[in-house]
């Protein structure tokens, strides 16, 4: 038997078998005694058909029939002889084959590409934090009043702290009207024009308002008629003991403990931003120094995963009726190709850097989060002796520490606010 393996790139291989016939005899002969007892012949009973008649009159048809067979159990053991381990399905691109002459076959696959870690020590990053300020605190004490506020009727609009009850008419073509719309004058997402158009106003005043309306990747003129119908001040409880204690449900007693305890939760918001982002950073610039070729399975099973997820998000755990997959895959597919390319990497460190969880360690895991999660430790650590994905999570975070100990980082605190985000 000849084989041949040829390496179209990185993680395409391509395997080529031939067999004369005196290797395909063994097969073929299991071929006929299989078919013996589904053949009828006229004057014998099913079953009782010899061998020569059958191989006379069915022979190639047994034999065109055993091939693909043949070639998928050979190609079986031929990769297992040399360790080959293919990602997705492999594909039978040719078989070649005449009763009387030899086999050829080829089976294409795909397998993980080989590569070389490189020295990432040598990556210098930035590391932004940011420490809150007094105007975030304000937000957020505001944001806690905002929520046991209550409205009080008045005459006329003082400032923003107003909801404004409108009859709202589009002044284009087609003169469309809505009634009784709510605008609350400190709303982001309310168009300033609209505000500045309702401030000083009193009921049964009537504002025309003009403004160009972004949608998309494109903008279009809006034309509105406002007809005041009811006008209701927003009146914000005191930031006093009283809302401390409502607002946390008796675990502060004063203000001064609620605002130090929202001061805490902003530090560890942006704390996590700050973990995330550069995370983010690190992974990136670890990805950027390698150049293979990624397996095509890799790619379209991550991006399973992604419509996998879209699923889940949706009621009734459904993609809508006109969910474009096509489309979406190709969209998806720079995002899932960064991914696969990633996750070969990552892979490849932890076998590298030997990285395993001991059962002390998972103990250890197990106490702590215990306590933070009001979860018996136990279970948590039967849980993460039987979930391989709870264990690999576990290898990865040692994996991102390391990379962290190893990289140069310089820390810069800032208050722009987009150094923070991630993709």
């Amino acid at each position: 038997m000849e084989v041949s393996v040829n390496n179209v790139n990185d993680c395409v291989r391509e395997l080529t078998v031939t067999m004369s016939q005196e290797e395909l005899a063994p097969h073929f002969e299991k071929a006929y005694k299989e078919a013996v007892p589904t053949l009828e012949i006229k004057g014998f009973r099913k079953g009782k058909v010899p061998m020569h008649m059958i191989k006379k009159m069915f022979g190639a048809s047994i034999e065109y029939q055993a091939v693909e067979e043949i070639s998928n159990d050979v190609f079986r053991k031929e990769i297992e002889s040399r360790n080959f381990h293919p990602i997705g399905t492999p594909q039978i691109n040719k078989i070649d084959y005449k009763p009387g002459t030899p086999l050829t076959f080829m089976v294409t696959f795909e397998v993980r590409p080989e590569f070389e870690l490189k020295d990432y020590k040598g990556i210098t990053l930035e590391r932004y934090s940011h420490k809150p300020n007094d105007t975030e605190l304000q937000s957020e004490i505001e944001r806690l009043q905002q929520i046991n506020s209550y409205l009080e009727e008045a005459q006329k609009v003082e400032n923003e702290f107003f909801v404004v009850t409108v009859d709202m008419k589009d002044m284009d073509e087609n003169g469309h009207s809505r009634e009784g719309m709510k605008i609350y004058l400190r709303e982001k997402s309310t168009e300033k024009e609209i505000k500045e158009a309702l401030q000083g106003t009193a009921v049964g005043d009537i504002k025309e308002v003009k403004f160009s309306h972004q949608h998309g990747d494109h903008s279009h003129g809006v034309h509105l008629q406002l007809s005041v119908k009811k006008i209701e001040k927003v009146i914000l409880p005191a930031m006093d003991d009283a809302l401390a204690q409502k607002v946390s449900n008796g675990k502060f007693q004063t203000a001064e403990e609620l605002k130090q305890n929202i001061k805490k939760d902003l530090e560890e918001f942006w704390k996590e931003r700050s973990d995330r982002r550069f995370e983010n950073d690190l992974l990136s610039a670890i990805v950027k120094q390698y150049e293979f070729t990624v397996p095509e399975a890799l790619i379209q099973n991550v991006t399973d995963t992604f419509i996998e997820d879209a699923k889940n998000q949706q009621p009734k755990k459904q993609l809508p009726k006109n969910f474009n997959e096509k489309a979406y895959r190709e969209q998806a597919r720079e995002t899932a190709l960064w991914q696969s390319k990633w996750l070969l990497i990552k892979e490849q460190f932890i076998t590298t850097e030997k990285i395993e969880i001991s059962d002390s360690e998972i103990e250890k895991i197990a106490e702590e989060e215990s306590a933070k999660l009001n979860i018996d430790k136990e279970r948590l650590v039967n849980f993460y002796k039987s979930s391989d994905n709870a264990l690999e999570r576990l290898k990865y975070n040692r994996l991102i520490d390391i990379l962290k100990q190893n990289v140069k980082i310089t820390d810069v605190e800032t208050d722009d606010y987009s150094k923070f985000a991630t993709n």
